[in-house]
C-alpha cells in the first residue's frame, strides 16, 4: 500500500523483518518438538535457538540465485547456526511455515481493524445519544418522507458496525489455524504432534485436512468480510456527502484552520475525508473476488494464489485499518447545523404529515383508496405551490379540502400537525441498539 494511505502499525505486521521473525518462530518451535520426539538429538533446539538470526538483505540475495524465499531464508539462517541447521525444517514444506505465518499476520491485523472498530462504536454511540431527540427529515429515493432524529442515524451506524464486529471476530476464529503436514498434507515426514504443539504455542488451532496448504476458502471468509466492513464504512460516508451538500448543509466535515477546498475556488469546503473512504471502499471490495478465486487450485497445491496474497494481504488490511482511522476522526469531528435541520423540516410546508392524516381518515372509516386520494389531492395542490414559490401550507389545503374536513373536524386536523409523533418510540429503537 502505498504511504498516503498507510498506518505504521499495520504495516509493520506485513514488513519482511516481522515475516521472517514469524517464519523463525516457527521453524524453533517445530526444532522443539522434534526434540522431544527424538527426531532431532537432545539440546539441539537450544543451541539452534540461540544461533539463529537473519538478515533481510543476505535472504535476498540468496534468493537471487534460488528464486525461492524459503529456501533463501533456511540458508541465510544455516549461516548463523552452522552444522546443526540441517535439523531445521527437517520433515517440513514452505506451505507449512509461508501458510502458518500468514494465519499470524491476519490474525495480528484483524487485532488492529477489531480495536479500531470498537473506537467508531464508541464515537457513534456519544452521537447518537447527543442528537437523539435532534428532529431532521428522513429521506427515501433523496425525496422527504418523514421526520426522525439525527441521533437515529448515528444508530443505525451503530448497529451495522456492531454486526460487522461479530463478523470480524467469526473472521478471525476462522484463519487462526496451523498447517504442519507435510508435502501433500500426509504428515508422511512429519509428525502430527509437531503441528498441534506448534499451534499450541501460536494459539492456534491445527487444520482439519490441509493438503499442502490451509484451504482458501478460510481467507475467502475474512476477505468478504473486510469488503463487507468497507460497504458500511462507504454508506457512512455517502451520508455524510449527502448532508454536506450545499442545499442541504446539515452536516459537514470539520474543516480545519489552513485547510483549502479547491485550487481554483477559494470559498469550497469539500467534504474529501468522505469522497476519500468511498473511494477506498471501492478498491478494497474489488479484491473480494481474487479471495474466491484463489479458493480454486490445482490438486492439492499450486502457487497461484500466492501472488495473489502477497499483494491483498498487506494492501487490504492495511487500507481497512487506515478508512477506520479516518473514519472514527471524521464522525468525532462531524459538525451538525440544527438550524439548517429545522429548516429543511419545514420546506415542504407540512407535507410529512400525509400518512399521519390518511391513518386518521382510515380511523373514520374511510377505505384506504379514498383516504389515500383525499390525502394526495391536497398534498399535489402543496406541492405545486412550492413550484411556483406560493409556499402554502399542506394544512391550509387540507382544511379547506371538504372531503377531509367531512370527516375529520378542523381542530383533529391540526392535532395531527405535531413532530412529537415521530419521537414517541425512540427509546424503544435505542433500547435494541445500545443493549
Amino acid at each position: 500500500m502505498i504511504p498516503r494511505y498507510s498506518t505504521t502499525e499495520m504495516s509493520k505486521i506485513w514488513s519482511a523483518k516481522n515475516k521472517y521473525k514469524l517464519w523463525l518462530k516457527i521453524e524453533l518451535y517445530a526444532c522443539e518438538i522434534q526434540e522431544k520426539l527424538g527426531v532431532i538429538p537432545k539440546k539441539k533446539s537450544d543451541s539452534i535457538r540461540k544461533l539463529a538470526n537473519f538478515d533481510e538483505q543476505r535472504i535476498l540475495e540468496i534468493e537471487e540465485e534460488t528464486k525461492h524465499d524459503v529456501i533463501a531464508f533456511l540458508t541465510n539462517v544455516a549461516e548463523y547456526v552452522g552444522e546443526d541447521a540441517k535439523f531445521i525444517h527437517k520433515g517440513l514444506t514452505s506451505s507449512d511455515i509461508l501458510d502458518t505465518c500468514f494465519s499470524l499476520q491476519l490474525i495480528s491485523a484483524l487485532d488492529l481493524i477489531i480495536k479500531e472498530v470498537l473506537e467508531i462504536l464508541k464515537v457513534l454511540e456519544n452521537k447518537a445519544y447527543k442528537y437523539k431527540y435532534l428532529l431532521c427529515i428522513g429521506r427515501s429515493h433523496g425525496i422527504h418522507a418523514e421526520p426522525m432524529t439525527m441521533g437515529l442515524k448515528f444508530a443505525y451506524a451503530y448497529a451495522e458496525f456492531s454486526r460487522n464486529l461479530k463478523r470480524l471476530k467469526n473472521a478471525k476464529k476462522e484463519i487462526s489455524v496451523c498447517k504442519i503436514s507435510g508435502p501433500v498434507g500426509t504428515y508422511s515426514s512429519v509428525s502430527p504432534k509437531v503441528e498441534e504443539y506448534v499451534a499450541k504455542k501460536l494459539k492456534l488451532t491445527p487444520e482439519t485436512i490441509s493438503t499442502q496448504i490451509i484451504p482458501r476458502d478460510r481467507h475467502a471468509v475474512l476477505f468478504s468480510t473486510l469488503s463487507i466492513l468497507a460497504s458500511s464504512v462507504e454508506r457512512l460516508s455517502v451520508e455524510v456527502r449527502h448532508l454536506q451538500r450545499t442545499e442541504v448543509l446539515e452536516a459537514e466535515e470539520y474543516f480545519s484552520k489552513g485547510q483549502k477546498g479547491s485550487s481554483a475556488m477559494p470559498h469550497k469546503r469539500n467534504p474529501v475525508l468522505s469522497e476519500n473512504l468511498t473511494g477506498l471502499a471501492r478498491y478494497i471490495r474489488n479484491t473480494c473476488n481474487a479471495s474466491f478465486e484463489n479458493i480454486i487450485l490445482w490438486h492439492e497445491r499450486d502457487i497461484s494464489h500466492s501472488s495473489v496474497e502477497r499483494i491483498i494481504g498487506p494492501d487490504v488490511t492495511i487500507a481497512t485499518h487506515f478508512s477506520l482511522i479516518r473514519l472514527k476522526n471524521l464522525v468525532k469531528n462531524l459538525v451538525i447545523y440544527p438550524k439548517n435541520i429545522e429548516k429543511n423540516l419545514n420546506q415542504l410546508q407540512g407535507l410529512h404529515f400525509s400518512q399521519n392524516v390518511m391513518l386518521k381518515l382510515i380511523d373514520k372509516g374511510v377505505t384506504r383508496e379514498n383516504a389515500y386520494k383525499i390525502v394526495q389531492e391536497s398534498a399535489m395542490k402543496t406541492w405545486n405551490s412550492i413550484r411556483t414559490n406560493q409556499q402554502k401550507s399542506f394544512l391550509s389545503f387540507l382544511l379547506s379540502n371538504k372531503k377531509a374536513t367531512n370527516k375529520i373536524s378542523k381542530q383533529e386536523i391540526k392535532k395531527i400537525f405535531d413532530n412529537k409523533l415521530y419521537t414517541k418510540n425512540i427509546n424503544h429503537i435505542f433500547k435494541n441498539v445500545f443493549k
